[in-house]
């Protein structure tokens, strides 16, 4: 199906306060009337990155000044199969056109008001809703007094992707726990995500299950909760992650590992070659601070995910 696919590049324009363009397809096209991030074809010659400056400037008549490779969605249209490599665009000069569309309209991703979708499209709207953010708690090193004081600074502060990540004595312990985490991600509007452990998720509310490499191994379909994400390491687990439609996953570890006996990082360059033409948002992870945040973004992540660093106040 991809041999024959039509490549497309699609730019997600974000203004700073998080709200994202949307176009509406002209009369003369195929779906005429839905909404979708603006875009057009690869052209013979063209590498995805060069065809979306080249579109944007035809459609919005705007230079692209900043971009990101982010997913690549292939989705079967009744007429045609298409490749589509979206971008995040942060910054961009010119005064915005609709040169080629019936309208243009900013929109928050998780109050969106404007139908029909491109079904192509309507994946990403889902992804534009995760954090760029991903904290993994540390309880176990630094108690429980510390850490729920240093996760309610950072929601404070706009943390909202929290991943419970604990071993405690009994599954009593790690529920009371995670009842504490789960009131103070709601006072904040964050989201909670318990690793491994589905039954203390469920009993707490959890919004979602992160899963372990070995569990996500063994499954065979999605698990039935909001949100879910996964470990992965390598092109196998990747590739399970996405046959089960899973929201996100992490990949590392990228510049360190945690402990001697972990994985050796791969490294940049290798982190970016295993998420190239990758459907799912990739928070990458190991050795990692907010600092690196634009240097995931250029490698193709989504975010980054941390665990001490998480909770440590900037320089």
């Amino acid at each position: 199906m991809t041999a024959a696919a039509v490549d497309v590049a699609a730019g997600v324009l974000i203004q700073g306060d998080g709200q994202v363009l949307l176009a509406q397809r002209p009369v003369a096209k195929v779906y005429a009337g839905y909404w979708e991030f603006p875009g057009g074809k690869v052209e013979p010659g063209e590498t995805p990155r060069v065809a979306l400056d080249r579109e944007l400037h035809e459609e919005l008549g705007i230079r692209v000044t900043c971009a990101y490779p982010w997913l690549t969605q292939v989705f079967e249209y009744s007429h045609a199969t298409v490749r589509i490599y979206f971008y995040r665009v942060t910054s961009w000069d010119g005064i915005m056109v609709a040169r080629e569309h019936q309208a243009l309209e900013w929109q928050r991703p998780e109050q969106m008001t404007l139908a029909p979708m491109l079904p192509a499209n309507t994946p990403l709207l889902r992804a534009l809703d995760i954090a760029t953010e991903y904290a993994i708690s540390n309880v176990t090193e630094v108690g429980e007094h510390a850490f729920l004081k240093a996760l309610e600074w950072r929601l404070s502060r706009g943390l909202r992707l929290v991943q419970l990540r604990e071993k405690m004595p009994d599954r009593a312990a790690l529920r009371a726990f995670g009842q504490k985490v789960l009131a103070l991600c709601r006072t904040h509007g964050a989201r909670l995500l318990v690793n491994a452990d589905m039954q203390v998720a469920q009993e707490i509310g959890a919004d979602g299950i992160h899963l372990s490499g070995p569990q996500l191994a063994r499954l065979e379909e999605r698990p039935h909760f909001a949100w879910v994400g996964a470990t992965c390491h390598d092109e196998g687990e990747l590739a399970k992650a996405a046959s089960l439609a899973l929201d996100f996953v992490v990949l590392g570890p990228v510049v360190e590992a945690a402990t001697d006996k972990d994985r050796v990082a791969m490294g940049w360059r290798r982190f970016s070659r295993l998420i190239e033409n990758y459907p799912l948002p990739v928070f990458a992870v190991g050795g990692l601070t907010r600092a690196y945040l634009e240097t995931a973004w250029t490698h193709g992540a989504h975010g980054i995910a941390a665990r001490r660093a998480a909770w440590r106040e900037p320089n």
